[in-house]
C-alpha cells in the first residue's frame, strides 16, 4: 500500500494534457499540450497509519537516559559542564527520570549567540541536562520515523551525510545529462528562512500521525515551546531535536515530490534539495507545484533568489562544492574558512588551550571531505602549512598506526 493511501492522499492527475507520461510523450519529448501540475490533495490523516503508544516508560527508563548521556557527551568529555554532570551521574539521571515521570520536567532557557560561518546565523544552545533529554526522546521516536523517510534524504541520518549526498548527485547527473546534446538541468532549491518558519502546530500534527502516546507528545511540546516566538513558528538552530524535526517536517515534501509528482532524480539535505531532469520545462513545472504545496501544506515557500534552474554543464554549487560534470571544486568560502581555522588552531595551541590530537582529528575530517573534490594541490599545501606550524608533533592516531605497522 502506498504512503499516499496510508496518509489519506487523494490521487489527482498531475498534469492535464494529451498523452502525458511524467511530463514526456512516448518519444521522451516534453508534451507542449500539458498544463500546470496539480497538487495532490490531502484530507484526513491517520486513515491507515499506524501510531505508536506506550512509549513513555521506555523513554523514562534509567537505561535510556544513561544511553542518552553517553551520546550527549560524545566529543565533549572534558567540557566543564559535562565533567560536573558526570560527577553525580546516578543522581542527575535519576533526578531527570523523576521529573519526567511526574511531569515536572521543564527545560532551562536557551543560550543564544551569533556565528558567521560564513552566513550569519543565530545559534540557540540548550543546557546539557536538556540535551540528555533530547537524546532520550530521539532514542525512542527516531527509529519510528526513520522507516518512513525516503532513501534520498541525507542530513542527520546514520549512514547518510554530505559525501553520500554528493555521490548520489553524481549518479543522478550521469543518468540525466545527455553528452551528445549537452542537455541536462537541475532545479536547485532552498526553502526561505526554514528553521524560523516551521509551523509548530503543523509539525505536531505530523508527529501525531506516528506518536499516539500523550506523555511523549507532552514532552515534545515542552521542547518546542522552549524556543520563544510570537507566531508559534520556528525551531532553534543547534538542538538535536531541531535537526530531527526538520527531517520529519520536510518528509511531507519528500513524499509529495517522489510519489505525488513521481520525480525520479530528487535528493534533499536539510532545506536544500535538487531535482535533475533532461527537460528544463519539466523542472519549471515541478518548481511551481512544489511552491504551491509548501505554501498550502507546510506554511513555507521557496527562496526566490536561491531556487533556480541551472544547466549541468555550467556547474552547480551544492554542499560546499562547485559541481561540474567531470570534476568538483571546493567553494572559495570553504578554502578561506579552513585557512582561518588553521590560524586559530595555531593561536590556541601556542596558548595551551588545545592539544595536537584535537587539531589532527579536525584536519583529518576536513581532508576526507575535501578529498571528494579535485583538491590534490590544495590538500598538499594545507598539509605543508600544518607541518610547518607543528613540526615536532605526532598525533596519537599516527603513533598507534606506526606501532601497528612496526609489530
Amino acid at each position: 500500500m502506498s504512503r499516499e493511501r496510508q496518509k489519506g492522499y487523494t490521487a489527482r492527475p498531475l498534469v492535464v494534457g494529451n498523452n502525458y507520461n511524467n511530463g514526456l510523450n512516448g518519444n521522451n519529448n516534453y508534451n507542449n499540450n500539458a498544463r500546470l501540475f496539480g497538487i495532490t490533495q490531502v484530507h484526513t490523516r491517520n486513515v491507515f497509519m499506524k501510531t505508536y503508544k506506550n512509549l513513555w516508560q521506555g523513554l523514562c527508563s534509567y537505561e535510556n537516559l544513561e544511553k542518552a548521556f553517553e551520546k550527549a557527551r560524545k566529543g565533549k568529555t572534558f567540557k566543564p559542564y559535562v565533567v560536573q554532570f558526570e560527577k553525580d551521574l546516578d543522581k542527575n539521571l535519576n533526578q531527570l527520570r523523576i521529573e519526567l515521570l511526574f511531569h515536572a520536567y521543564s527545560p532551562r532557557s536557551l543560550k543564544t549567540f551569533i556565528i558567521h560561518d560564513p552566513k550569519t546565523r543565530k545559534i540557540s544552545k540548550s543546557d546539557f541536562r536538556d540535551r540528555v533529554i533530547h537524546h532520550a526522546l530521539c532514542n525512542i521516536i527516531e527509529p519510528i520515523f526513520e522507516s518512513h523517510f525516503i532513501y534520498d534524504s541525507y542530513a542527520n541520518r546514520i549512514g547518510k551525510g554530505t559525501l553520500k549526498a554528493l555521490e548520489r548527485f553524481d549518479y543522478f547527473k550521469r543518468k540525466v545529462f545527455n553528452k551528445r546534446t549537452q542537455e541536462g538541468y537541475v532545479l536547485k532549491a532552498d526553502i526561505k528562512h526554514y528553521f524560523d518558519e516551521v509551523d509548530r502546530t503543523v509539525l505536531l500534527e505530523i508527529i501525531k500521525d506516528k506518536i499516539g502516546d500523550p506523555k511523549v507528545l507532552w514532552l515534545i511540546k515542552k521542547i518546542l515551546l522552549n524556543y520563544k516566538s510570537k507566531n508559534n513558528k520556528g525551531m532553534p538552530l543547534g538542538n538535536l531535536t531541531s535537526q530531527f524535526f526538520a527531517n520529519v517536517y520536510l518528509n511531507e515534501l519528500d513524499h509529495f515530490v517522489k510519489h505525488g509528482l513521481k520525480v525520479k532524480y530528487y535528493l534533499r539535505y536539510v532545506d536544500d534539495f535538487v531535482i535533475l531532469h533532461r527537460n528544463r520545462g519539466v523542472l519549471s513545472e515541478y518548481k511551481i507545484a512544489i511552491n504551491v504545496f509548501l505554501r498550502e501544506k507546510l506554511s513555507l515557500e521557496l527562496h526566490p533568489e536561491k531556487s533556480k534552474l541551472i544547466s549541468i554543464k555550467e556547474g552547480i554549487t551544492f554542499l560546499g562544492f562547485r559541481v561540474f560534470y567531470y570534476h568538483k571544486l571546493l567553494k572559495k568560502a570553504n578554502i578561506i574558512k579552513m585557512a582561518g581555522k588553521i590560524e586559530r588552531f595555531k593561536l590556541l595551541y601556542d596558548d595551551g588551550c588545545i592539544d595536537y590530537d584535537t587539531i589532527y582529528v579536525s584536519m583529518q575530517g576536513w581532508m576526507g571531505y575535501a578529498k571528494y573534490g579535485n583538491t590534490f594541490n590544495l590538500r598538499r599545501k594545507i598539509i605543508q602549512k600544518i607541518e610547518s606550524y607543528f613540526p615536532k608533533e605526532i598525533s596519537t592516531v599516527e603513533m598507534n598506526r606506526y606501532l601497528r605497522n612496526a609489530s
